[in-house]
């Protein structure tokens, strides 16, 4: 760490400058309110390079020598121009995976940590003299502009649109470690004078990179270009798809650009063609109510429906569900907007807005195919639930998902919607009701039984559980970035329609009723009970049971 102290020494051991000059430039500095250096400088009182080897040697970095320096064309590759120019940070030199840059402040160093991830590495900061680095970096934009006007003229592409641009590297990276790091989102977030990138881990947003604001119009422009937008629209949302490969799999980006205040917020969500596709004991359903759902898909019609809020795995199971009914005597076909998973042996048909190729619109070409087993992505609106009805009616089993909270509020939903209520007590036979919660790291996970209190706070008896547990708490170390948690399973509300609550949704009854009557009578679990049981079992713990029950 170094002190004014330390650099007056080096200045006066040095030769620099004797102690009366140095008095007198400590003095100008003071009313100045301007560095040390800098006035000596000013006052001409010094070399500037004499002056910056001090600074440097005080401050510990090490010094670039303008007479000697020879910038690496690789180094100066690894950032795009109009950062080198807003940061005043000069890429010289690339060494055994590590950039140095020059600098011309030593309380700049912190450059390093926003230019590392544009960079692709470990970045290193050197000290140079304010002018011959303002120089170095006028001469290196004089360059760059001259080579891109030749390209131009040659009618070549532009240099920044090669394969090694730094906005394409940026971009590149920031994919492929989203998928190293098991993301599901990426969220490109621009504020007043940053931009911020975060990932969605485990359902937990963590925040990546605080980038420079001036970044934002060259990557969105980018993203919008791998997206087929368009990228002169800034005023409207904009949906589209980028299709990437990774470690030889087939990645699907599903796009979504929002106009804001301080510019486009971008969010990508990265789905795994085969890596998403589970079992339903992967997806954590088991006991009592596994049993009951697969009882209901085994049934020739009959509308299953599964419900929860954005992210929260209803797609994943109903594939889950989907590969154990597919069977070469067996006809399936979905309706997805968009079709996020492939799955061998099933018919799977894309919804397309921009041609009239509604869910609705597709449902009712799908009954012409003779299908056994119908999956409809979302249930939107009256025509989609009608047509729905109508199949399960008809003798198909159909799957759908729906937004609601949790399984009765899912049949008050279709009645709202318009579908009539005698039409849904005869069609629906299940409502499974679903959330995500993390599960316990395997390689930092510790035993401990929680207090009596925290047990009762997720309807745990204490004394049922006052022998042998499996409980664990959540700690945290490399493999799960120290969250203490690595993965996720699924909690589940399982609700099966019998006569009683048949009768019951065909007399309009309110949700809360159906749901007092299914948990005495129809032997269904809460999301809350099942998440106890999965606390208990020490698969997850109880701060992460409430994080989330708490949160729908």
């Amino acid at each position: 760490m170094s002190s004014p102290a330390t650099f007056r020494r080096l200045l006066l051991e040095g030769g620099v400058l004797d102690a009366d000059r140095l008095a007198k430039a400590e003095g100008t500095a003071q009313q100045r309110g301007q560095p040390l250096e800098r006035t000596v400088v000013a006052l001409g009182m010094a070399d500037e390079t004499a002056v910056w080897r001090c600074l440097a040697k005080a401050h510990g970095l090490k010094f670039v020598d303008p007479q000697k320096l020879q910038i690496q064309p690789e180094a100066a590759k690894k950032l795009p121009l109009e950062q080198i120019e807003q940061n005043e940070a000069l890429p010289v030199l690339l060494k055994d995976g590590v950039l140095w840059i020059a600098i011309d402040d030593p309380l700049k160093t912190f450059v390093a940590d926003n230019l590392a991830f544009l960079a692709g590495c470990t970045v290193q900061c050197a000290l140079m003299p304010p002018t011959a680095l303002k120089d170095r970096i006028r001469k290196l934009g004089s360059g760059a502009s001259q080579q891109n006007g030749a390209g131009a003229g040659k009618g070549g592409a532009a240099v920044a649109e090669g394969e090694d641009a730094p906005i394409i590297r940026l971009v590149q990276k920031t994919l492929d470690e989203a998928l190293e790091q098991r993301a599901s989102d990426v969220h490109v977030e621009p504020f007043q004078s940053r931009l911020r990138i975060r990932y969605r881990i485990d359902g937990v947003l963590k925040e990546i990179a605080s980038l420079e604001a001036g970044l934002l119009a060259p990557l969105t422009s980018r993203l919008k270009i791998m997206a087929g937008l368009d990228i002169a629209e800034k005023r409207k949302p904009q949906d589209g798809r980028i299709a990437l490969k990774s470690h030889g799999r087939d990645i699907d980006v599903r796009t979504s650009v929002l106009p804001g205040n301080h510019g486009e917020t971008i969010v990508m969500r990265l789905l795994d063609k085969e890596k998403g596709l589970l079992t339903l004991e992967a997806l954590g359903f088991d006991g009592v109510d596994r049993e009951r759902f697969q009882r209901c898909i085994a049934r020739p019609n009959g509308i299953v429906l599964v419900t929860g809020p954005t992210g929260s795995g209803k797609t994943t199971t109903l594939y889950a569900a989907l590969q154990q009914l597919n069977r070469p005597d067996v006809k399936i076909i979905t309706a997805e907007d968009p079709v996020e998973f492939n799955i061998r042996g099933i018919n799977q048909c894309q919804v397309k807005a921009r041609i009239g190729l509604s869910f609705a619109r597709i449902l009712r070409a799908m009954l012409r195919q003779a299908p056994n087993i119908i999956l409809v992505g979302e249930i939107r609106d009256r025509e989609t639930a009608e047509i729905a009805v109508q199949a399960a009616l008809t003798g198909h089993l159909v799957f759908s998902t729906l937004h609601t909270n949790d399984a009765p509020s899912a049949i008050t939903r279709l009645c709202d919607m318009g579908v009539k209520p005698f039409l849904v007590a005869a069609s629906v036979q299940a409502v499974l009701a679903q959330r995500l919660v993390r599960v316990v790291c395997p390689h930092c996970r510790v035993p401990e039984r929680p207090g009596d209190l925290e047990l009762r706070s997720i309807g745990v008896d204490p004394a049922a559980v006052a022998g042998d547990s499996a409980m664990v708490r959540a700690v945290g170390c490399e493999r799960c970035d120290q969250s203490g948690y690595r993965g996720r399973l699924g909690i589940f509300e399982m609700m099966v329609l019998e006569e009683s609550l048949r009768e019951m949704i065909f007399k309009g009854e309110p949700a809360s009723r159906l749901r007092e009557h299914a948990f005495h009578s129809g032997g269904m679990s809460t999301l809350l009970q099942d998440g106890a049981r999965k606390v208990v079992s020490g698969r997850t713990t109880i701060q992460e049971l409430l994080r989330v029950i708490a949160a729908s």
